[in-house]
């Protein structure tokens, strides 16, 4: 396991990151996307916000039971509070890959019962199980019994045309009856046949005064809220009705976006980096995985976004983008795609970055 912290810059020094003994309250976090929210965007969306809750890509079961453990496990000891995200619906192997998540060090255990693809309902998990609470609480109660960190649910409000409100709130009730302190809230249905993941994120329709009752019906919960969310005025008008905001495709795509959410979310009195500071601090981490085997490519596909609205915005998605300067880049890469949009690497954004 990769336990090293940031080092090597002052930029680095700077995001001194919050260890797993002193975790934040899930205000904010960074949801779970397949192919995206792996360990380097993860470390990158670190050094932007040193609060917000990262979540992984869902990993099966299957995966860890009888694939390679490191490969879907390892992270760099600066993305905590980190979550591990699981699909599976047969309690005893989820028990079992509950205790390698926390005997790898992660903050939290997440079922995902909110996955509508044909492909994850073929393995009988994702959103199909909000049909069997009874079962969800069985897998909740396992993974508690196995594993000493927490473990929450992430799950839709609905499937196909089932969407009236007591649908989930017996759905909660149930699964909470098993000791599930937390829920994830994505406020939309989810339908398990003729939709597309996409569309099934943009096609039903969002109902956030469902979550907002499931808040008002069960007060000792902690209860966070997905779907469709981007603007921070968005997000304070949901906190003054549920615990926490779960962002998705927003922090992916403007990841600078993050940048306000400590001081705004946690009272943090540290300015955030720079933009140029989050390439700078970047660096060593770019070199050690560069070390290690991986393609600077595998980084700088996560980073496409983080001058978005700047000027230079498209030259430098171009840049980190160009298979041919990316084969066999290194780091330095990354320090010259700065200087080719005009930013010094030392130049603050106050100073007319």
């Amino acid at each position: 396991m990769d336990r090293q912290a940031l080092h090597g810059t002052s930029a680095a020094d700077r995001a001194d990151q919050t260890s797993p003994g002193s975790l934040p309250p899930r205000r904010l976090s960074v949801a779970p996307m397949l192919d995206w929210t792996d360990r380097h965007y993860r470390f990158f969306a670190r050094l932007i916000s040193r609060h917000t809750w990262l979540y992984t890509e869902m990993v099966t079961t299957g995966a860890l039971l009888y694939g390679d453990v490191e490969r879907h496990l390892r992270f760099d000891e600066a993305e905590h509070p980190l979550a591990l995200q699981l699909g599976g619906s047969e309690p005893h192997e989820l028990a079992r890959c509950a205790r390698l998540a926390e005997a790898w060090g992660y903050d939290e255990v997440n079922l995902n019962v909110g996955c509508p693809s044909e492909r994850v309902q073929k393995g009988a998990f994702g959103a199909c199980l909000m049909a069997e609470s009874g079962l969800v609480a069985d897998c909740v109660k396992a993974m508690r019994d196995a594993a000493g960190i927490d473990v929450t649910v992430k799950h839709r409000i609905g499937i196909d045309e089932i969407d009236d409100y007591g649908f989930v709130r017996d759905f909660v009730a149930t699964v909470a009856e098993a000791g599930c302190g937390t829920f994830i809230v994505h406020a939309r249905n989810a339908i398990l046949k003729g939709l597309s993941p996409k569309e099934n994120r943009e096609v039903p329709p969002l109902k956030y005064h469902y979550a907002h009752q499931l808040k008002a019906d069960f007060p000792h919960l902690e209860i966070v809220i997905n779907g469709g969310l981007q603007t921070a005025q968005q997000i304070d008008e949901q906190l003054r009705h549920v615990d926490g905001v779960m962002i998705g495709r927003a922090a992916y795509h403007d990841p600078y976006c993050m940048a306000e959410w400590d001081a705004r979310y946690y009272g943090e009195t540290r300015p955030p980096l720079t933009r140029a500071e989050v390439v700078e601090a970047l660096l060593p981490y770019a070199e050690r995985m560069l070390a290690d085997g991986h393609k600077l490519r595998n980084l700088a596909r996560h980073i496409l976004g983080l001058f978005q609205g700047m000027p230079g915005a498209r030259r430098w998605r171009r840049l980190l983008s160009d298979a041919r300067l990316l084969e066999g880049a290194d780091a330095g890469l990354l320090l010259r795609a700065l200087a080719e949009i005009g930013v010094s690497r030392t130049l603050s954004e106050a100073n007319g970055e």
